[in-house]
């Protein structure tokens, strides 16, 4: 979810009774709906969200490449295929909701088969300022770090990065990534 003082844009909604609650309780209004990919998993949530009055859905042929504004906050959108055709990031201040060509300590699959485009896509994420903050779709950290201690076991960077997860907020930051990241390195 991000959200400025009055408006919010859900993003890969999949908990959308949740999402609803926080946006009541802070007296939000649920602009926009959208996803980083058209995979079930990522859009499940979208009909219940969808139901809030004055909610639209932004999908992926209006938004690849744009800016959404929201308040005050732009929201820069990639168009960032491989994983999916239709796959998308968003670009919040430092952060970055990857979806599933990146996730904290790995990659994800190429379900799409254009392996150039999924390699120009996370080229185009290693060149963003490695402060960013990337919040991916799913949480493979330890399966990744297990896979990463396996390829570099003098890598102390990966005993650091597994000590710093945390399950209920699982982040990483692109520095990171290109300490322990096999895919990256």
């Amino acid at each position: 979810l991000v959200y400025g003082k009055k408006y919010a844009m859900a993003i890969d909604g999949g908990a959308p009774g949740e999402i609803l609650s926080f946006i009541k309780s802070s007296g939000l209004n649920l602009l926009f709906v959208t996803n980083t990919h058209g995979h079930a998993d990522h859009t499940s949530g979208n009909v219940a969200l969808l139901h809030e009055s004055n909610v639209r859905l932004l999908v992926y042929e209006e938004i690849k490449d744009a800016e959404i504004e929201l308040e005050d906050r732009k929201i820069r959108v990639y168009n960032t295929p491989g994983h999916t055709v239709d796959s998308l990031c968003f670009h919040i201040d430092n952060a970055l909701i990857t979806g599933d060509p990146l996730f904290n300590g790995t990659v994800g699959n190429c379900f799409s088969v254009d392996v150039k485009g999924f390699y120009l896509t996370v080229k185009k994420i290693m060149s963003l300022p490695e402060s960013t903050v990337i919040y991916a779709g799913h949480d493979y950290v330890e399966e990744a770090m297990n896979f990463a201690r396996r390829l570099e076991p003098d890598n102390e960077y990966i005993e650091i990065f597994s000590q710093n997860y945390r399950r209920d907020n699982v982040f990483s930051r692109l520095t990171e990534e290109l300490r322990v990241n096999p895919y990256l390195r």
